[in-house]
C-alpha cells in the first residue's frame, strides 16, 4: 500500500507538508495542496481516517440537528451552518426529527458513539437539557439553535423571536387594527413562547385586552392553518388583522381567507414570520419579518466551531436582529376600531 512518504516524494514535499494537507490545514498554499491531492491520487493512496482520529482525537465532524426539511427556514439554517462548517475542516451529518424524541435521541447516540467534535440542535419538542449530558461527560460542545432547551449551560443562537412578533403585531395596530388575531404553533418550543410573547406585548402597549378566541393554533403544515383560519373567520365579529406563528401558517391562512370570498391585504391584514422565498413570490405578497436563517445558522457554526478550538467561556446568547419586510398582504390603513 502507499504511504505518505510515497506521496511526499512524488508530489516533490516534506511528509509533514502531505500530513498538513490531509487536516486541511490553512498553512499550505493552495498550489501546494492541488499538487499534493494529485499525487495521492497518482500513487492510489487511502487515506485512513479512522485511524488519525485515533491518534488525534478529533474526527472532523459534527451532527446537525433541525425539526423539519419541509420547511424552506430549517434548509436555509442547516445550509447556513454546514457552510461554516466545511471552511473550518468539518464534515456535517445533517437529520430533521420531525418533532420524533426517539429519532433524535438515536441521532445523538450515533454522533457519541462516533465522537463527533460537536453538536448544531434545534430540538425537537419535548426535549429536556438530560439529552445533551452524554456530551457534557464526553466534553462535546453543544449549540442550540433557534430553540433553547438549557440556555444557562449551553450556548445558544438565534433571532429575537419576541421581538420579531411585537415589530408585526404593532405593525398592523399603527395601521389601526385592533382586532387582531393570532394564528401560532401547536408544538411547544422556547421560539413558539417568545412568538405569542410578542404578541401579547404588542396589545399590552396598546391598551388591548387579549381575547383567548382570537388566539388559534395547529400544526406547521397549511392544511392545518387553513382549518384553523376559518375558525377565526366565524368568530363575530371577525378579526381584522391576522399575525402568525410562521410564514407557512400565514400562506396557508391566506387560501383559507381567499376560499371564503375575501381577499388578503384588502379584507383582512396578514402578517407571517421568517421570510421565507415564498413570502416574496405568493400573490399578494406576505408582509413578514425576516429573521436570516442562513446568519443564524453562520453563527451557529461560527460558535461551534470556537468551542471545538478550545474557546472556554460562559455560554454565549446570541440573538440576531430581526427586520419587517412590509408587503401587500397587511395592507392599507383603516379606522381605528374598537
Amino acid at each position: 500500500m502507499p504511504t505518505l512518504n510515497d506521496v511526499a516524494r512524488l508530489a516533490g514535499v516534506s511528509r509533514s507538508t502531505v500530513s498538513l494537507v490531509l487536516r486541511s490545514s490553512p498553512l499550505v498554499a493552495e498550489d501546494t495542496r492541488l499538487r499534493v491531492l494529485e499525487s495521492m491520487h497518482a500513487c492510489g493512496y487511502v487515506y485512513n481516517r479512522q485511524a488519525a482520529n485515533l491518534r488525534a482525537e478529533s474526527t472532523q465532524t459534527v451532527g446537525i440537528v433541525v425539526s423539519d426539511f419541509t420547511n424552506p427556514f430549517y434548509a436555509e439554517l442547516a445550509a447556513g451552518a454546514e457552510s461554516v462548517l466545511d471552511q473550518g475542516g468539518q464534515v456535517a451529518f445533517i437529520t430533521h426529527t420531525e418533532e420524533s424524541l426517539p429519532r433524535q435521541e438515536r441521532f445523538l447516540r450515533r454522533m457519541l458513539e462516533q465522537r463527533a467534535d460537536g453538536v448544531l440542535i434545534s430540538a425537537a419538542a419535548g426535549t429536556r437539557a438530560s439529552a445533551f449530558q452524554g456530551f457534557v461527560d464526553a466534553g462535546i460542545p453543544v449549540v442550540q439553535m433557534l430553540r433553547a432547551v438549557d440556555a444557562h449551560r449551553f450556548d445558544y443562537v438565534s433571532g429575537d423571536n419576541r421581538l420579531g412578533m411585537s415589530f408585526a403585531t404593532e405593525h398592523v395596530m399603527k395601521l389601526g387594527h385592533r382586532r387582531v388575531a393570532y394564528l401560532g404553533s401547536s408544538v411547544a418550543s422556547s421560539v413558539a413562547e417568545d412568538r405569542y410573547g410578542g404578541y401579547v406585548d404588542a396589545l399590552t402597549r396598546h391598551g388591548v385586552a387579549l381575547d383567548p378566541a382570537r388566539v388559534a393554533s395547529c400544526l406547521p403544515r397549511w392544511s392545518d392553518a387553513k382549518q384553523a383560519m376559518n375558525a377565526l373567520l366565524a368568530l363575530s365579529p371577525p378579526p381584522t388583522a391576522l399575525v402568525c406563528f410562521n410564514d407557512l401558517l400565514a400562506l396557508g391562512a391566506m387560501l383559507a381567507i381567499s376560499e371564503s370570498g375575501r381577499q388578503p391585504g384588502r379584507d383582512l391584514a396578514v402578517v407571517g414570520f421568517d421570510d421565507i422565498e415564498l413570502a416574496s413570490v405568493w400573490r399578494p405578497g406576505l408582509t413578514t419579518v425576516a429573521v436570516r436563517p442562513r446568519e443564524i445558522g453562520r453563527e451557529a457554526g461560527r460558535v461551534l466551531l470556537e468551542r471545538i478550538a478550545g474557546a472556554r467561556r460562559p455560554a454565549e446568547r446570541v440573538l440576531l436582529a430581526p427586520r419587517l419586510v412590509v408587503r401587500e398582504s397587511c395592507g392599507a390603513a383603516r379606522a381605528t376600531e374598537g
